[in-house]
């Protein structure tokens, strides 16, 4: 069975591909379609954004499509950057700009009020039109300056309390484990291998 994963986003379809890798399902990647479409995330919720991606992917691609929304909430800059936290900065998917005004925003903001989480809303779709969403979600706390060279995203800024490290310090199968887009895709994970069984 394929699936296919709507991201643009490397490290995200390289955590995708990892957590299904001992499954029967075949994942695959926009780069694999022809002419797949640009889907505009005018949503005003993770979940609005998640549920667009995969129905527009899944009716143009004719293949169940995975697709997910994910983003930093912060709670002492009442939830930004949310749902615009990969064009925080300006620019769609600038890391470094991102981090930076992150990090400038928060200067002022003592290190007891420096809670965060990541949150994502995965969508499943079917070409026919039917869809089912998942939602995951971590806690943790924004750091002052960056740690780590692994992940993407604000992860080098992202404290996760019970390792004492950021995400970008984790190894990927520890991120895998604990992160909101693996809680997000274990809760997905039954319903493929459902969907694989009865091919």
């Amino acid at each position: 069975m394929k699936l296919l994963v709507a991201t643009g986003n490397s490290g995200k379809l390289k955590e995708i591909r990892r957590l299904l890798e001992a499954s029967s399902i075949e994942v695959i990647g926009l780069e694999q379609l022809d002419n797949a479409p640009e889907v505009i995330e005018d949503g005003a919720t993770f979940e609005a954004n998640a549920r667009k991606k995969a129905l527009e992917m899944a009716t143009c691609s004719g293949y169940l499509t995975l697709a997910d929304d994910s983003g930093l909430v912060v709670s002492a800059l009442n939830g930004a950057p949310g749902v615009h936290s990969a064009r925080y900065a300006g620019r769609q998917g600038d890391d470094a700009a991102n981090n930076a005004r992150l990090l400038l925003e928060m200067a002022e903001i003592a290190d007891e009020q420096r809670q965060a989480a990541f949150h994502c809303v995965m969508a499943l779709a079917w070409p026919d039109g039917r869809c089912r969403t998942f939602e995951g979600k971590i806690s943790g706390l924004i750091m002052r300056g960056e740690r780590g060279a692994g992940g993407f995203g604000y992860d080098p800024l992202f404290m996760v309390p019970e390792y004492g490290k950021t995400m970008a310090e984790l190894s990927l199968d520890i991120k895998n484990r604990i992160s909101h887009r693996g809680s997000a895709l274990r809760q997905v994970i039954p319903v493929l291998q459902e969907l694989a069984d009865l091919n």
